[in-house]
């Protein structure tokens, strides 16, 4: 004899609730299952990056790493000398030298772009002229150029008898006129100069891409309060170019920590060696004096130290959690309104 099952009132019959024990409930799937549904055919879209980024940039620093621990002439049979080179690298006054040469250039090289770029930024941001367009491309186009083309450019500008003196002996400051780039006092300012005029594009740029991000609202928000441009800047543009920011001095310290052929085409370290830098010495340790050891390990270290000022910028300039505020300008006391 059968039971009926039960119904409502329509007439149907209800479906019993599903078990609690999981045989109801839909199991997500383990990752062995998921690497294993896993389309390889998939990887063959990036295995040519991969096999690139292997062969040129990975084998070449686990070589470096590999001979940094042998004295090595390119020739002979190497010695294991353990950290021997890197005693030798962090012993040596020149190098010493060479790395504060690098720290004044910092301030060329990342700083002042970066403040440049700000100003022009925020500039151009508020001004609407025909042929801004072919304005900012003629600002970025230091920035496309090659480094040999910039150095020869500057090296000519520069020379005694250049348009630059020209210019000065022209408006009757003659006095200031010497050879930028020969002279011990202003060569390594002169190569900074010529660095800061070929980032400051670059940093333009990123600023006026994150620019354009910024919501308008928070803008007339701001204006209804009474804030000025500069104030605007401050708390409103500033704030939100944070990760454009933190990108442009990565970008830049970089460039001036491993900057070789801008100052190898325009000075060459001189004079004396009051523009040399590390990678010119390692440029001359292992072409110049068959030093491949030593000079793989002043590699590897400018390496970590360009590593180590990343990470720190990262996390200076990392985006804190949490929401962000609106601009507030001052408070106005509340008005009560009067019944009649």
């Amino acid at each position: 004899m059968s039971t009926a099952a039960p119904t409502t009132g329509a007439g149907t019959a209800t479906s019993a609730p599903p078990a609690r024990g999981g045989a109801g409930r839909r199991r997500r799937p383990s990752p062995v299952t998921r690497l294993s549904s896993l389309s390889w055919t998939s990887l063959l879209y990036v295995a040519p990056a991969l096999a690139f980024f292997g062969v040129f940039v990975l084998y070449p620093i686990g070589i470096s790493v590999w001979y940094s621990f042998y004295a090595y002439d390119g020739l002979t049979v190497g010695t294991l000398v353990g950290w021997g080179n890197y005693t030798a690298v962090f012993t040596d006054g020149r190098l010493r030298a060479a790395l504060l040469h690098s720290l004044v250039l910092l301030f060329f090289y990342a700083a002042l772009p970066v403040c440049v770029g700000l100003l022009l930024a925020g500039a151009m941001s508020r001004i609407r002229v025909y042929g801004l367009t072919a304005f900012r491309a003629v600002l970025f186009l230091p920035q496309i150029l090659s480094s040999v083309v910039v150095a020869v450019a500057w090296r000519n500008l520069l020379a005694e008898d250049g348009p630059v003196n020209a210019v000065l002996r022209a408006v009757g400051l003659g006095r200031f006129a010497t050879s930028w780039l020969g002279d011990f006092d202003t060569a390594l300012p002169s190569i900074g100069v010529i660095g800061t005029w070929v980032e400051y594009g670059l940093c333009m740029v990123l600023f006026l891409s994150g620019i354009v991000a910024i919501d308008r609202s928070t803008y007339e928000a701001a204006r209804l309060d009474g804030a000025g441009p500069v104030r605007e800047f401050f708390a409103i543009t500033l704030p939100a170019l944070r990760p454009q920011i933190s990108i442009a001095l990565i970008l830049t310290i970089t460039f001036a920590l491993r900057n070789f052929d801008l100052i190898w085409n325009t000075t060459r370290g001189g004079p004396g060696t009051t523009t040399t830098v590390p990678s010119l010495y390692v440029y001359q340790d292992a072409f110049q004096n068959r030093m491949l050891g030593r000079a793989s390990a002043l590699a590897v270290v400018l390496t970590l130290v360009i590593l180590l000022v990343v990470v720190v910028v990262q996390l200076a300039l990392r985006e804190r959690e949490g929401p962000r505020r609106r601009f507030t300008g001052p408070r106005m006391p509340d008005r009560k309104v009067q019944s009649s």
